[in-house]
């Protein structure tokens, strides 16, 4: 609390430092001459809505530069259940985990809206990588990032409920909307879910994540419409996800 007796609210900046590992925004942002290159070395390929990028169990030949579009990662189980584990957004990279050194994929992409994407093989990755060290320190910044996200996801399913595992993955859509001058206004998530569609992510399903919606709703954190979600009040958002 402030000294007037008003919930202090960290600025942006913090907020950024607080959460570093579920930031997201464009690979190249401030690497101009690497984004040149890279683009250089590409190949373009444009996507139709539901496109397969690569499939799980597949060698992995190539990363990928989104130019725009949406694409989720994701498994499947034996019993044939999906669990997305990321959304890539436009500027990001993806596929880099096998790609180095040519693993099978353990996870399948697949465009979610028409997309457009850059394709760079292993070859010529590595030597980009090799002449862009800037860029390379990017990419294990970025891979250390996925990985924690990753071990934050194991441990809330064991620790804690639905409703904070939503607020979680929540808060890691709407990061990048917040203010630069007010981090208290509403942050209106940048991609539309189905409820499906974050239960894969939670690990939970469709019911549960209509009554935590509601929830979250009531407690004046969200607000819903539709599949549209605005953040109502991001820091709460943040202690009830259990940052």
């Amino acid at each position: 609390m402030g000294q007037d007796g008003v919930r202090a609210v960290p600025n942006r900046e913090r907020a950024m430092e607080r959460f570093w590992h579920l930031e997201s925004g464009d690979f190249f942002h401030g690497l101009e001459p690497e984004r040149r290159a890279f683009l250089d070395l590409a190949r373009r390929r444009a996507l139709g809505k539901l496109e397969n990028v690569f499939s799980e169990g597949q060698t992995a030949r190539s990363c990928f530069y989104l130019e725009q579009g949406l694409v989720r990662i994701y498994t499947v189980s034996g019993e044939g259940k999906e669990s997305m584990l990321f959304l890539r957004r436009q500027g990001e990279i993806f596929g880099l985990a096998e790609v180095l050194e040519s693993l099978p994929r353990k996870a399948n992409a697949q465009a979610i809206l028409p997309a457009v994407i850059h394709e760079l093989d292993q070859e010529a990755l590595e030597s980009f990588l090799a002449r862009h060290p800037r860029a390379a320190k990017r990419a294990i910044g970025i891979l250390g990032r996925r990985l924690r996200y990753l071990g934050d996801l194991v441990e809330g399913l064991v620790a804690s409920d639905p409703a904070a595992r939503l607020a979680k993955l929540l808060v890691s859509l709407g990061l990048g909307g917040l203010s630069e001058e007010d981090p208290a206004l509403p942050v209106a998530l940048p991609v539309r879910l189905t409820q499906e569609r974050m239960a894969s992510m939670i690990g939970s399903c469709q019911q549960t994540v209509c009554q935590a919606l509601k929830l979250l709703q009531d407690q004046g954190l969200i607000r819903v419409e539709g599949r549209s979600i605005a953040i109502q009040d991001f820091p709460g958002l943040v202690r009830k996800a259990g940052l």
